[in-house]
């Protein structure tokens, strides 16, 4: 049971699908929106809230409680709070981890985060993954609908919302010993770190460029290989990236490409992206790899996907991984160059180790 007094402002959450649904409010006071999304993860919440990846989006937790185990400075995977606002069904002051520093609402005070809770958040996630996915808006400020849906209509559509320009970096910077003998040039487009940790724990060292930076920038670098970075919004409103990794490409030099990384490899060669009905979020997600037959329970987070259909017929790819619940593809590499992409997330913060072993690959590539 939540852990609160029976004192609380009430908040409200309207879905774009005219969806009104009173709970209460936990965290900041105010009002926000974006895309409605949720995650089927039950540990965990503290690195999703911070993924740069669900920039633009408010997320459902599906798990029936939040704020067990309270937050810890270092179980972040950016400098701040990414998701829009935040929807639970139960939460909870209290908290058992000895190592946490702080409460789950007192974290989301200090990042002026936006939350309701006291919501049917299974009944709302049936709700979603049956009309799709839709923009919606969380207010402690207003109970009135038509008020509602005039700050609704101030929220963009992610479909064609292009984001990574918005939270890449604005200035290079590096990670791991700088006299590795490989060296990663990464495009930023929201990228986590646990990620860059993955890499530079297996010895290499890593300069991460801005979204926008020209190919003779990344080769000044002399790096041994390239990495495309997870990240949020439309890939194929990315047409500035698109053209990046086409030269890329040309330099014959391994590449490596995570989630929204996938997507722009693919559009690279040829194959279009679309709008997924309600996307894949959560760290239980089976993948099976087509070259070693085996599975892996994977994270995964993205609202787009590969076309399956164009990436079967391509004369450049090979899928090497699908998504085992409903087939969508998850790996491609590109035939005659050392190039390769996966659209779940190997860095498994939170999740299962199965697909750590994709780094590994890409070092032994480089060396």
């Amino acid at each position: 049971m939540n852990t609160f007094s029976d004192t609380y402002t009430p908040a409200y959450l309207l879905l774009q699908d005219g969806t009104l649904l009173k709970g209460k409010s936990f965290g900041a006071k105010g009002t926000c929106g974006g895309e409605i999304c949720f995650n089927t993860g039950m540990t965990g919440y503290q690195e999703v809230f911070t993924d740069p990846s669900y920039t633009g989006q408010v997320l459902i937790m599906n798990t029936a409680y939040v704020g067990n185990y309270g937050t810890r400075y270092t179980d972040v995977e950016s400098s701040s709070v990414k998701i829009q606002g935040l929807i639970c069904k139960n939460i909870s002051e209290r908290y058992s981890r000895l190592m946490a520093n702080e409460s789950l609402g007192s974290y989301l005070v200090n990042n002026n985060l936006i939350a309701i809770y006291d919501v049917d958040t299974r009944s709302l996630v049936q709700h979603v993954r049956s009309k799709g996915a839709m923009n919606c808006v969380i207010s402690t400020e207003y109970s009135d609908i038509e008020q509602l849906q005039k700050e609704l209509a101030k929220i963009p559509d992610m479909d064609g919302l292009e984001l990574s320009s918005e939270i890449s970096t604005q200035e290079p910077y590096t990670a791991g010993d700088e006299n590795a003998a490989i060296r990663i040039a990464v495009l930023d487009f929201g990228v986590k770190r646990h990620i860059l940790t993955s890499l530079a724990e297996r010895g290499a060292y890593l300069k991460v460029f801005n979204a926008h930076t020209d190919v003779a920038t990344l080769e000044s670098f002399n790096p041994t290989g390239y990495f495309l970075s997870n990240g949020p919004g439309d890939p194929a409103s990315m047409p500035y990236a698109v053209e990046t990794v086409k030269q890329l490409l040309e330099k014959g030099k391994p590449l490596f490409g995570i989630c929204l990384g996938h997507q722009l490899l693919a559009l690279a060669n040829g194959i279009p992206t679309f709008k997924m009905h309600h996307g894949h979020r959560g760290l239980n997600h089976p993948v099976k790899n087509l070259i070693s037959g085996r599975s892996e329970i994977t994270t995964q987070n993205h609202g787009f996907g590969v076309d399956p259909e164009s990436a079967r017929t391509s004369d450049k790819v090979e899928i090497t991984h699908i998504n085992l619940n409903d087939g969508s593809i998850e790996g491609i590499r590109i035939k005659n160059k050392p190039a390769f992409s996966v659209q779940y997330h190997p860095e498994s913060t939170p999740g299962s180790h199965d697909s750590r072993y994709l780094f590994d690959e890409f070092i032994a590539m480089m060396k």
